[in-house]
């Protein structure tokens, strides 16, 4: 089947300014705390003018919006989002995201190249294919992965590694955007070469230059603040280790999944197989002393003080381990990653059971259940569990289990005031976009004021 053919305007790069760089991002004590309700934008008027309506994005602080559209020519186009992006036409388009730091991006193709747009400006150089678009969360730097000519490698804000790779699998970004790491194939590999695929093709490569070490396989990459790269890794064909900075943990494990840099210590910790089950390591050596049928998700305390994992007691049931010890309940059908509060002195996490999900926060499940649940979010404080719900009659927010009384087309994850007194809620209703910020005890008392999260048909998708 043919595709449409699309008539493109002039978008030459080579009189456009450079894309707007990365920046710190700003601190949530400068965001508008004061203003009750915004309305950032009337959706309907786009979505009807659009042949179809396909991802809608809104920043971190509710200020800005954009709509990702199909348009009758074939070509697709950034709406709602300002008159830097009212010229663009795209031959394909996808991953339309805001950075921490307030940019909007997408990935585009262009003239048959792909690239990505920033702020309506696309990066000087283009690609054969790009995808898996990633931000650094401290700074908002983009990386993207890319294949040029035969060979695969990354960019990082608009700048390409010099050296190029047979395939790049995965990658991570430092929290500042200065430092990379991908999982990359180092040796040719014929169909079927079972023998050369055990003898290790796979490496890892930081800020565009390889490790020397080879691996049958490699996953997980993960960066420290500091720069320092971990890996899992399996280094034959049954044993498993992680690798830091180039250098292999002295133990061997018959598996091993993702690790982490532990806060504080600055040492990686990640779950490994030994006799039979699961338990945690540290640096190379066991820090856990429990064994569990299944562990994985480790993550730890902002101050590093505790760990805490999902992991399964015995088969077919699920719960959260912290520092060794166990919920007192546990779930037959899904437990998702440890979520921390502030303090580090509570976790929550996603639970399902008999067909609902919910949320537990120290091993207790809210009353209520639901078709969908997000990611717990924390008050300051950690008092305060918020989360992103979906019921038959649409989406909300639910304060500590109770839900609000009245529903919205969409919803995206509160965020707290510095002071934890107010939330922010970015929704839409009757077609538009809505910021407003609500004081927390409105939430909690479940009833909210009008105009808020009210029901409404949907407007016209295509």
């Amino acid at each position: 089947m043919m595709e449409p053919t699309v008539e493109k305007p002039d978008q030459s790069t080579s009189s456009l300014p450079p894309p707007p760089a990365a920046r710190s991002v700003a601190p949530l004590s400068s965001w508008d705390w004061v203003s009750e309700r915004k309305e950032i934008v009337d959706l309907n008027p786009i979505r009807s003018a659009a042949a179809l309506a396909l991802d809608l994005v809104v920043s971190d602080d509710g200020e800005h919006a954009a709509l990702l559209c199909g348009r009758a020519d074939g070509s697709f186009g950034v709406e709602g989002a300002g008159e830097a992006w009212s010229g663009l036409g795209f031959e394909k388009a996808r991953e339309l995201r805001f950075t921490p730091d307030g940019r909007l991006a997408v990935v585009a193709r262009m003239d048959d190249q792909w690239t990505v747009v920033v702020d309506g400006v696309p990066w000087s150089e283009s690609f054969a294919f790009a995808w898996q678009m990633r931000f650094a969360p401290k700074t908002g730097a983009i990386g993207v992965q890319v294949k040029r000519e035969l060979e695969h490698t990354l960019v990082i804000d608009g700048k390409p590694w010099e050296q190029g790779f047979l395939a790049c699998r995965d990658y991570a970004l430092s929290a500042d955007g200065k430092h990379a790491a991908a999982l990359v194939q180092v040796e040719e590999l014929g169909e079927a070469d079972v023998e050369k695929f055990m003898a290790c093709t796979w490496g890892v490569a930081v800020d565009g230059e390889s490790w020397k070490q080879r691996f049958v396989a490699v996953y997980a990459p993960t960066v420290a603040p500091d720069g320092r790269v971990a890996v899992a890794a399996r280094t034959s064909r049954f044993e498993y280790t992680i690798a830091e900075d180039d250098a292999l943990w002295s133990s061997r494990y018959p598996c091993a999944w993702e690790p982490i840099f532990r806060p504080g210590s600055g040492k990686p910790v990640a779950p490994v197989r030994v006799d039979g089950a699961w338990t945690l390591a540290e640096a190379g050596e066991l820090c856990w002393r429990g064994r569990y049928v299944q562990l994985w998700l480790a993550r730890a305390s902002a101050d590093g003080r505790h760990l805490a994992a999902t992991v399964a007691p015995c088969f077919g049931r699920w719960t959260i381990a912290v520092d060794d010890h166990i919920w007192p309940a546990d779930f037959g059908e899904y437990v998702g990653e440890p979520v921390f509060s502030p303090d580090g002195e509570h976790v929550a996490a996603i639970v399902r059971d008999e067909g609902r999900f919910s949320i537990a926060v120290d091993g207790r499940r809210w009353s209520s259940g639901f078709v969908s649940v997000w990611d717990p979010v924390f008050s300051p404080d950690g008092r305060t569990v918020l989360a992103k719900v979906r019921d038959a009659d649409g989406y909300a927010l639910a304060v500590n289990g109770r839900p609000w009384s009245r529903r919205a087309e969409m919803v995206w994850d509160p965020v707290f005031s510095p002071d934890g007194k107010c939330v922010l809620v970015r929704s839409v209703e009757g077609g538009r976009l809505l910021r407003q910020v609500l004081p927390l005890s409105v939430l909690e008392d479940g009833a909210l004021p009008r105009g808020v999260g009210v029901s409404a048909p949907r407007a016209r998708e295509s």
